[in-house]
């Protein structure tokens, strides 16, 4: 079709560019529909495991095959505006916690307002308004390197922002939302052997992701206190990578120490913390959370957080600075666009349930 997005029995099937008669597409965002096709799936795991197989084996450097959770209103925002009348169907009332501004219809309004194209890409821009909210990212990867991280804001549900608190440029941490999250990605954690083509986790073919979100005395209603992540390929098993990080304790979750201790040996702010952490995250699963699937690439920095050394002012031999193998010349969407135009993501047999009954 249009979006290079096809569905065969249990799979979902994302192409990255897409050429048709009258016009050429790159990327997209899905998002799963109740039902009723009229509002959105609402999520809450806490106490349960989300499971998805993933070939990811045609997606390189510079791209992210997404799978994740943010708090958008189910009916996509029609009963709190009165303007949007185009609902869950038509995919409005999109957020996260980047509280981004090239979303062109927030609140019922479109977002004209002081708007600016983009330089590098034709069909997206910036406008006054930013649109944020809570975000579980299951899973942000490539072939080459993948991340799971909780981001956390100190508002409920999805909220339009502007000015300071949308958390723009270098004021990065000043934001009502945690742009940074609590992220676990195995070689930034000090395993470079875990996760890639040819290694433990086999990024050149299929594989299960499952995510555990375990909870205060194993109850929905408990704090949720750890994301644990285990791999099941070719019928076996694997446990999740440690971290091998000087002065880092051996973590192979997330939970609000390791956060801490993470963001302590990195040097990075810990806004994740102070927004609330795990508690937090925990808390808009209660509220309730779509899940959203998407392919895109980075026309901000090139995805080289996911998968090379970034910031790019930092000694990659710094903890922390290298969170993948590919080259910091990487991933320049003009490129990446003419050189993997056929690039794909695949998710498919997406399950949830008790904890140890998807896999």
């Amino acid at each position: 079709g249009t979006y290079g997005i096809t569905t065969s029995d249990n799979a979902l099937t994302l192409k990255f560019v897409t050429h048709g008669q009258y016009s050429t597409n790159i990327g997209s965002r899905v998002y799963l529909m109740d039902v009723s096709d009229q509002k959105y799936e609402i999520f809450n795991l806490k106490n349960q495991e989300f499971t998805f197989d993933i070939d990811m084996s045609k997606l390189p450097c510079g791209l992210n095959g997404a799978l994740y959770f943010v708090e958008m209103d189910a009916d996509g925002g029609t009963s709190r505006f009165s303007n949007n009348k185009a609902g869950a169907k038509y995919g409005t009332g999109y957020c996260d916690t980047q509280c981004p501004h090239d979303i062109k219809f927030i609140n019922g309004e479109a977002n004209v307002l002081n708007w600016q194209p983009s330089d590098s890409d034709k069909n997206s821009g910036k406008g006054k308004y930013g649109t944020c909210c809570n975000e579980m990212d299951i899973w942000e990867a490539n072939s080459m390197g993948a991340a799971v991280t909780p981001h956390v804001c100190s508002v409920q549900g999805q909220t339009r922002c502007e000015g300071n608190d949308c958390g723009d440029g270098d004021n990065r941490y000043g934001g009502i939302c945690d742009k940074d999250g609590c992220d676990f990605n195995s070689w930034r954690m000090g395993d470079q052997t875990f996760l890639g083509p040819g290694k433990t986790v086999d990024t050149s073919k299929k594989f299960t992701v499952v995510t555990q979100f375990l909870t205060e005395g194993n109850s929905t209603s408990g704090n949720l206190k750890e994301i644990r992540r285990l791999y099941v390929q070719d019928g076996k098993v694997i446990a999740n990578s440690k971290t091998k990080i000087p002065g880092l304790d051996a973590y192979d979750s997330i939970t609000d120490d390791f956060c801490n201790a993470q963001k302590e040996a990195f040097g990075d702010t810990n806004s994740f913390e102070k927004l609330g952490g795990l508690k937090q995250m925990g808390a808009s699963f209660e509220k309730g959370m779509v899940l959203v699937m998407s392919i895109w690439d980075d026309h901000e920095a090139r995805m080289l957080w996911l998968d090379s050394a970034y910031p790019l002012d930092k000694d990659p031999s710094q903890p922390g600075v290298s969170r993948g193998p590919c080259d910091r010349s990487s991933g320049e969407p003009n490129d990446v666009e003419s050189n993997s135009p056929d690039a794909t993501v695949i998710f498919s047999n997406i399950k949830t349930g008790p904890i140890g009954s998807t896999y």
